[in-house]
């Protein structure tokens, strides 16, 4: 065979670079955006960003103390305004009229949606009342399990090979509290000089489980509420039976009472309904893990990107101010480049670079809030009266009236949040499959957890009801679902079987 040359048409998409970045800043969260702009100001000099995403945190001067700087601009500002720290009035009535001005735009803006008519950022509300102001606290570095027992350790009175002996211990303790391996594997990994004996390491765990919280050291969950009857606070108070019947409870029927099998605790103890529910009310009381406590996971705080009031025409979805970056050209460079016109290539290349970025960003905001006006039109009855009347709602219905791909509206609706009258909520919370109704229409799967929800938490304890009972209670209301239908969105609710809800 020889070899040659042919031409061959197809069609074939292409993405521009501009194209490519668009998609990326679309499915990026709010965190994520600013990490994207933060590289970008730094590799790029023609862009820069006028507002500071760290406006409101408390910023820490090189000495050590309070950066201040915000707080005394914002009191000079209200100084040369004549605000009401200096006691004088202002010279003419203008800045009163000004503020009233701003406040009937802000109104308008929320009535119309349109939030690029006024400054809602941090800067403009510390101008307004800067006598007010108010740092966040620092979040304050919270103790460690470990911490917490070598505080205690330090002030108790042992020898130092019983202190090093209770240190190993600490040591290999988990987050929750327990001691997940043997004394035997913890005595294999000291030194063999040492010659630990059994008795001494043993001395050393009942030492620590003397410790607070109660409970810890324990190598099972039943030592761990064993040492919580024995020691702790939470049997004062209780008779001597109720305690001696948790006691029992635990070293023997843990099994019994988590499958709530009170018949079968009844015939094992010897005991009355009355001390049977006494014994269990008092072991949920206990704690199973006694170090969580002291867990060091911060506590994440969602930013809305969309935030949705009631206006005079109903309700209204605007962009939260707060998380929309401002963006421009450096005016220094493009004086500079629009000097030396032909030159400087890799200016001009970050100059297009910078106006796509910018485009591009807008353009993300953009399309947020088009989805989150087209969602709150199609759930105007939930922002009214809750989950409950949530309508069945598909990405496709969303992508159709706003001219968009489907895809393009899942990588909107994920991890973009809206601050709604019940909470903040993610976007995609408002799209779910739809269950059947009795008059032939549909009604929104959240709709039915919600109202789940509602029977469940008003259910007879002692009678709980099951996945069956709530299939025919949702049925004579008119919607058709099925008893396992019933028993997977219950599990999506997190709430357990009826066996394990059964209680006295």
């Amino acid at each position: 065979m020889k070899p040659s040359l042919q031409l061959k048409l197809a069609p074939q998409l292409a993405l521009t670079p501009q194209l490519q970045q668009s998609i990326r800043l679309l499915q990026l969260s709010t965190l994520e955006l600013n990490q994207e702009l933060d590289q970008a100001l730094a590799d790029n000099p023609l862009l820069e960003r006028l507002d500071d995403p760290l406006q409101a945190c408390v910023r820490i001067a090189p000495n050590g103390g309070l950066d201040d700087d915000r707080g005394r601009a914002a009191d000079e500002g209200a100084d040369f305004a004549g605000g009401a720290g200096s006691g004088d009035p202002a010279p003419t009535g203008e800045p009163a009229a000004m503020a009233s001005d701003a406040d009937l735009r802000a109104d308008a803006a929320w009535e119309t949606g349109d939030s690029h008519g006024h400054d809602w950022s941090g800067e403009g509300a510390m101008r307004g009342d800067a006598e007010e102001r108010d740092y966040p606290q620092l979040a304050a570095a919270g103790t460690s399990l470990r911490e917490h027992l070598a505080q205690q350790l330090a002030g108790l009175r042992c020898t130092q090979r019983d202190r090093a002996l209770l240190s190993t211990l600490i040591d290999a303790l988990d987050d929750d509290g327990y001691l997940d391996s043997s004394l035997e594997e913890i005595v294999a990994l000291l030194p063999r000089e040492l010659a630990i004996e059994p008795e001494e390491i043993s001395t050393a765990l009942k030492l620590l489980q003397s410790l607070d919280p109660t409970g810890v050291g324990a190598r099972d969950l039943r030592e761990c509420l064993l040492l919580q009857l024995h020691h702790g606070d939470a049997a004062i108070g209780h008779a001597p039976e109720v305690v001696a019947t948790a006691r029992a409870i635990v070293e023997g029927h843990l099994d019994a009472l988590a499958a709530r099998d009170f018949a079968k605790l009844r015939r094992a103890l010897h005991c009355d309904d009355e001390a049977l529910r006494e014994a269990q009310a008092l072991i949920r009381r206990l704690d199973p893990k006694p170090g969580a406590a002291f867990g060091e996971n911060e506590t994440g705080y969602v930013v809305p990107d969309v935030i949705v009031r009631r206006g005079r025409g109903g309700w209204v979805a605007a962009l939260n101010p707060d998380v929309m970056p401002r963006l421009r050209i450096n005016d220094a460079y493009a004086q500079i480049l629009r000097r030396n016109r032909g030159g400087n290539g890799g200016l001009s290349g970050q100059l297009q670079e910078a106006r796509w970025l910018i485009k591009n960003v807008q353009q993300r905001f953009d399309t947020i809030l088009r989805v989150a006006r087209a969602i709150v039109e199609r759930q105007k009855a939930y922002f009214s009266h809750g989950a409950v009347a949530m309508r069945p709602l598909v990405l496709r219905e969303i992508a159709d009236a706003l001219g968009l791909h489907e895809s393009t509206v899942s990588r909107v609706t994920t991890q973009k949040y809206m601050l709604t009258p019940f909470g903040i909520v993610e976007l995609k919370y408002f799209f779910g499959s739809h269950v059947a109704t009795d008059s032939g229409g549909a009604a929104s799967s959240t709709a039915i957890r919600a109202l789940m929800k509602d029977l469940f938490a008003a259910e007879n304890p002692a009678q709980p009801l099951s996945d069956g009972h709530v299939a025919e209670m949702l049925g004579k209301q008119g919607f058709v679902v099925a008893r396992r239908t019933v028993a997977k969105y219950r599990e999506a609710l997190r709430i357990p079987p009826v066996a394990q809800r059964r209680t006295l």
